[in-house]
């Protein structure tokens, strides 16, 4: 039995890296791996390291998943009640946004942070094409710099025509294992093309009609990176759900209201909405909270009342 890890999937069939020889094999799986008995379309990550036995003719058979110190997942956007695991392993998440084309959704940005608060994965969100930024926009990025940098996230400026902000970006995945993400369009394959141009990543423009980015990445990869580390990139994504039944675990998701919550009258049963003595409302009446976080997280909360609510009356 030999070891390696997942450095692509493609549904069926997974490249692993060999440890010893750093030799690739295209493996399939055998048998079934499930991930906390939940439902998985992708029982393998890349990031996974496994255990392998070779085929032949640079094929393989994935035996076993060795454990994961950490993994992310999302809602599978074909079939809701199932999971898709996206990256394991990893040191950091990079969420690359842009202010302007396509115009910023806060809303994004907060489903994501409460996809990877769970294992407490550091995550600095890039703000994208600055050269495109007017005024109005600047306001825009440094209100939204100072709420996500007072919670302890990163941010960082980045514009691939004006070269801003690229040093700091490289400086950023230096030496750790990366998954990068962001919605169609944002500029992420441009932006690591620009700092790692042999990766030669597919770009892809905004569409005229819908505004929206057009599907460059098909599957999650990962790539070495000649300065050290490892980046995954992964499909650009146009919405992001997930699949959340427990409302206590958006409430602790959210790391500033959980934080407040060891002062909240009913402590950390407290969902922050109309309970009394809720210091998530006594922090939003003296401005410490941001009311965008703060509508976020109220419809997250709804989504999860509404899932739960169809799924009692399907099961009737």
């Amino acid at each position: 039995m030999i070891t390696g890890t997942v450095t692509k999937s493609t549904g069926s069939w997974y490249n692993v890296r060999l440890d010893d020889s750093g030799a690739m094999l295209q493996c399939r799986i055998v048998g079934k791996f499930r991930l906390e008995d939940v439902p998985l379309t992708n029982p393998v990550a890349v990031g996974d390291r496994v255990e392998l036995v070779p085929e032949g003719d640079g094929n393989g058979l994935i035996k076993k998943i060795l454990p994961r110190r950490n993994y992310i997942v999302r809602q599978s956007p074909r079939r809701k009640h199932d999971l898709h695991l996206l990256a394991a392993n990893i040191d950091q998440t990079v969420l690359i946004v842009t202010v302007v084309n396509p115009t910023i959704k806060p809303g994004f940005i907060d489903r994501f942070l409460v996809m990877v608060e769970r294992d407490e994965i550091p995550t600095t969100i890039v703000f994208n094409k600055a050269d495109l930024y007017d005024g109005e926009d600047m306001e825009v990025f440094e209100a939204m710099q100072a709420v996500y940098e007072q919670i302890g996230y990163g941010v960082l400026l980045t514009s691939v025509v004006n070269k801003q902000g690229l040093d700091a970006f490289r400086d950023l995945l230096k030496n750790k294992t990366t998954l990068i993400s962001g919605q169609s369009g944002v500029g992420k394959s441009s932006l690591v093309n620009a700092i790692q141009p042999q990766l030669e990543l597919r770009t892809g423009e905004i569409s005229d009609y819908s505004g929206k980015g057009q599907h460059t990445t098909t599957f999650a990869e990962m790539f070495d990176l000649d300065f050290g580390g490892y980046l995954i990139d992964t499909p650009g994504i146009k919405t992001l759900s997930f699949n959340n039944k427990d409302k206590s675990n958006i409430a602790h998701s959210f790391r500033e209201f959980f934080a407040l919550s060891d002062n909240c009258r009913f402590g950390g049963a407290c969902l922050h909405r109309n309970e009394p003595g809720c210091a998530v409302h006594e922090a939003l009446r003296n401005g410490t909270v941001s009311e965008l976080r703060f509508q976020s997280y109220l419809t997250l909360l709804d989504e999860v009342e509404d899932q739960n609510y169809w799924e009692r009356n399907r099961e009737m």
